[in-house]
């Protein structure tokens, strides 16, 4: 969707040097409002409308659009929760982190163990403690940090590392209203007891805990300079809505009748499902009660004046809009392909809004920006510095926003030439993808399906009016343009090779995969106790000793757990060496309770020993380890830290 400059903008960039003069008793360090939702789709917004209107209603969210600058090219770093949240905490690029999905720490292996022909690789099941974060930096700055709602960046919601290992003075995690409903979603609806813990309000909407956290730190910190991470459980699943009012509203609205086949799940297509339509209402409610109250209130750091006027705030959603599952069908990102957990458009593209002081309001911007780009930029709106040797894979969008938000020269990289690509990276799922866009082009990369390369015009910028061309990702170019896929694709691989990404790998055990008996064999494996050099510890050396088949084994990965037989059992990854005699040899970590060994050979096939079988795993409902080696004389002692990491 292209725009163009308004009149509002031009006059709002004629009058900034008077209104920086007015304002210059304004705090130095302003407020800065992080609203995370999660699985919110590009078109769920109603100011995001294009082609088939979008039946939900959003008007504090489109009146947010208006006070500042709404972005229609912006980006989740990934296409699913916990690398995006990840990523914007750390402003790790998730290939480069080794966090690409949610859910890791698992050793590789095929879904179905010979059905798939690829197998994801290793990736981590959380960010690093050693990682200097967003909030870790703005606390040293003199900010109260404040985080609320869901957090997913470890193994499991409540594991190691919390919000409180990294940064936040002020934590609280609730689903709130986002718990199911019990029998189903026609029963229970919220009342207006007192009692009731969904109590209706006056304006009969829900009580949702996670909106009521971050109301309250944001109450109790409005003395000071603060950062919100308000990350919302609204719109994910369960999907249910506990005001009968609100959800009969959108069966009206949608001129469909709910019956008792809609307990537990609804099948029409579209944007039709008014369990989900409500549930996108109430997320918006939430947000206007916070907008208001910023508002209304006085800044104690600024006398006369509402907090609003120093205050940041960041509206977008962690991936693209989660269509559906099996039973239930929940929205539709048409005109963009796909959604959540897919690298097409429809899987990455958000909706982005960005207000506060300085920034000119009732702009629309084509202008391509990604998560990664808010830790830089909250940084600088902070008058903070990155720490020292910190890798950031994002821009400062800073000049953009306070200068020409329409305006993509402005964006720079760190030689000064203008970004214009990105890349994703998720060899995962059903998807296993990567991609890149340069300019108007995006290129997908399929590592387990056909065609092996997608070539897409987004948009038309050969003339002075960029025109949008093919955002559904339909046409494929490649047959008509492959100098430039080619091109395209040694640049994706450029990227992820300094990145030090991880790929999938072929499946030995698929027998549609003629090379697989080419894979090496593992004969044997040995433990034996060494002495640690300068220390008096003993550590435990494994050995595995190999015999080749015809292909060249040239890579191996010790897989280890430290806490084998825990419910929330977790594996990390290792380099081996490859020795003489076709053999593969490590050192365990202290602690390693369970370990294996991963071969990859030249043709990129990976060899697991022990073999994990998943179908034998979730049969006998049984953990990785027990399909391991146990360490000899291991004690079962969880170790709560990720070993092997370094303080960025």
């Amino acid at each position: 969707m292209i725009k163009y400059p308004t009149l509002l903008f031009i006059l709002g960039i004629c009058i900034a040097p008077g209104l920086t003069y007015a304002l210059a008793d304004r705090p130095s360090q302003p407020n800065i409002i992080l609203i995370l939702t999660d699985d919110l789709g590009w078109q769920d917004v109603k100011c995001y409308d294009i082609d088939t209107p979008s039946p939900m209603e959003t008007p504090n969210l489109d009146r947010l659009a208006t006070r500042g600058v709404q972005f229609w090219q912006a980006y989740s770093p990934a296409p699913t929760c916990a690398p995006s949240r990840a990523a914007i905490l750390s402003g790790h690029h998730p290939a480069r982190a080794q966090m690409t999905h949610v859910s890791g720490g698992r050793p590789p292996h095929p879904h179905h163990p010979t059905a798939w022909t690829m197998m994801s690789p290793w990736y981590s099941a959380r960010m690093p403690s050693s990682t200097v974060t967003l909030p870790e930096v703005l606390k040293e700055r003199g900010y109260a940090t404040g985080h609320s709602g869901k957090w997913h960046i470890a193994k499991n919601h409540h594991g190691f590392p919390q919000p409180g290992d990294q940064g936040f003075d002020f934590t609280r995690h609730s689903r709130g209203v986002q718990v199911t409903m019990k029998p189903d979603r026609l029963s229970d609806f919220a009342t207006d007891s007192p009692s009731d813990p969904f109590r209706l309000d006056a304006n009969g909407f829900p009580f949702d805990q996670t909106h009521h956290d971050a109301m309250t730190f944001v109450k109790d910190n409005r003395d000071k300079p603060f950062f919100l991470y308000y990350a919302t459980w609204l719109v994910h699943t369960p999907i249910v809505m506990r005001s009968e009012s609100l959800l009969r509203k959108y069966e009206k609205k949608l001129g469909i009748q709910i019956t008792d086949k809609h307990r537990q799940g609804w099948q029409t297509k579209g944007q039709t499902n008014p369990f989900y339509c409500a549930m996108v209402e109430q997320l918006d409610y939430n947000i206007g009660q916070l907008i208001t109250y910023l508002e209304a209130t006085e800044d104690p750091r600024w006398a006369g004046h509402p907090l609003i006027e120093n205050t940041y705030i960041i509206f977008t959603s962690d991936n693209g809009g989660m269509e559906g599952s099996r039973n239930e069908i929940i929205t539709d990102n048409a005109p963009l392909d796909k959604g959540k957990i897919s690298l097409m458009e429809g899987g990455t593209r958000v909706p982005l809004l960005i207000s506060g002081p300085n920034i000119p309001t009732g702009i629309e911007s084509d202008v391509m920006v990604n998560g990664l780009d808010f830790y830089p930029t909250i940084l600088t709106l902070a008058n903070a510095t990155p720490p020292r040797g910190k890798q950031l894979d994002g821009l400062d969008l800073v000049p953009l926003l306070t200068t020409n938000p329409q305006d993509p020269t402005v964006v720079k990289l760190k030689d000064g030439s203008v970004r214009n690509s990105m890349i994703w990276h998720f060899p995962h799922s059903a998807a296993q993808e990567s991609s890149i866009r340069i300019g108007d082009f995006k290129l997908v990369r399929n590592y387990m399906h056909q065609p092996a390369l997608e070539l897409y015009r987004l948009y038309d910028s050969r003339s002075s009016k960029t025109t949008r061309s093919d955002i559904e990702e339909k046409k494929n170019l490649v047959s008509s343009m492959p100098d430039k896929a080619v091109r395209m694709n040694a640049r994706l691989t450029q990227i992820l090779t300094e990145m030090n990404a991880s790929y999938p790998y072929y499946n030995p055990l698929c027998p549609r995969l003629p090379k697989r008996k080419m894979t090496a064999t593992v004969l044997s494996h040995s433990q034996r106790e060494v002495a640690q050099q300068g220390n008096a510890d003993q550590t435990i050396s494994v050995e595995f000793k190999f015999q080749e088949n015809g292909a060249k084994v040239i890579q191996a990965n010790l897989m280890y757990t430290p806490n084998g037989g825990d419910r929330f059992e977790e594996w990390f990854r290792l380099p081996a060496i490859l020795g003489p005699n076709s053999t593969a040899v490590a050192k365990l970590p202290k602690g390693t309770t369970h370990f294996l060994i991963n071969l990859i050979d030249e043709n990129r096939f990976l060899i697991s020993y022990p073999e994990i079988d998943a179908l034998k795993i979730k049969k006998l409902k049984i953990p990785y380890s027990k399909l391991a080696i146990p360490t000899r004389g291991f004690s079962l002692v969880p170790s709560r830290k990720s070993p092997g990491q370094s303080k960025d």
